[in-house]
C-alpha cells in the first residue's frame, strides 16, 4: 500500500472505455507543465500492448515531451498485458497476477522525482482488476483525489450521475470533472445542454470540484 501523504498523485478515470481519458490526461499534464508545475504520467494497467504502453505513448506527444527515462525504465507503465481487454480477464489470459506492490512503488517513486502525477486507470471506476476487486476499491484505499473524464456524447449523463453515486458513498475526493469536447459534431445540442446540465450538478453537490472544458486538437483528434 502506498503512503497516504503523497499529495501530489491524482488518479484519472471516466465513464466508460471510451470517454477519452489518454487523451485528457495528456492534455491536463501538458497545461501543468506549462503552468510551471513538474508533471508526468502513469498508466496504472496498460492492456492489448506487449512492452510498451501506447497510452504512456499518447501522453507524451500531447505533453510535447518525447518519451520520457521513467518510460524507459518502465516507471510509468509497470503492469502490461497482451489481451485488449479489462486488467482482471487481461491478467487470466496472460496467465500473470497483477504485482499491485510493484504498481505502488513505481507510484510512488514518480512522486519523488516530479511535483505532479497523473495516475490513468483503465476503463470506469468499476472495472474488475481482479475477480473481487474493483478500479474504485483501489482508488478509494490510496484516498487519491480523482480527476473524473466525461463527455457530451448520448448516454453520458446516465454514466457520469451513477459514477457521481459511487463517488459519493466512497467518500472519493472529486478534484476536477473534465468534459471531453471530442468529437466535434455539426449538431451540438446535446453536448452543451450536458455540459450546462453537469455544471449545474456540480455546483449543487460537488462545489468544491473543478470543471475543465477539454478542447479537441486537430492534429491528435484521431487518436482521441
Amino acid at each position: 500500500m502506498c503512503n497516504k501523504e503523497l499529495s501530489n498523485i491524482y488518479f484519472v478515470s471516466g465513464i466508460d472505455t471510451d470517454a477519452g481519458k489518454s487523451y485528457c490526461t495528456g492534455w491536463l499534464a501538458r497545461q501543468w507543465l506549462e503552468q510551471g508545475h513538474r508533471t508526468i504520467t502513469q498508466k496504472l494497467i496498460q492492456t492489448g500492448n506487449t512492452g510498451r504502453s501506447e497510452d504512456i505513448e499518447l501522453h507524451r506527444r500531447l505533453m510535447g515531451t518525447g518519451m520520457l527515462p521513467e518510460d524507459m525504465n518502465e516507471l510509468t507503465y509497470p503492469e502490461v498485458f497482451t489481451y485488449p481487454c479489462s486488467p482482471h480477464l487481461a491478467s487470466r489470459i496472460d496467465q500473470r497476477l497483477i504485482d499491485f506492490d510493484k504498481i505502488d512503488r513505481c507510484t510512488q517513486e514518480l512522486s519523488q522525482r516530479y511535483d505532479r502525477v497523473l495516475v490513468e486507470g483503465a476503463g470506469g471506476l468499476m472495472v474488475p482488476l481482479t475477480e473481487d476487486y474493483l478500479t474504485i476499491d483501489f482508488l478509494a484505499e490510496r484516498n487519491y483525489p480523482l480527476i473524473f473524464v466525461t463527455s457530451g456524447k448520448l448516454g453520458s449523463i446516465n454514466h457520469t450521475l451513477l459514477s457521481l453515486e459511487a463517488i459519493e458513498r466512497r467518500s472519493i475526493k472529486l478534484h476536477t470533472l473534465l468534459y471531453n469536447l471530442y468529437p466535434t459534431l455539426p449538431d451540438r445540442t446535446i453536448q452543451e445542454d450536458t455540459m450546462a446540465y453537469l455544471q449545474r450538478y456540480l455546483n449543487k453537490y460537488f462545489p468544491k470540484t473543478k470543471f475543465l472544458a477539454v478542447p479537441v486538437i486537430a492534429h491528435e483528434s484521431e487518436t482521441v
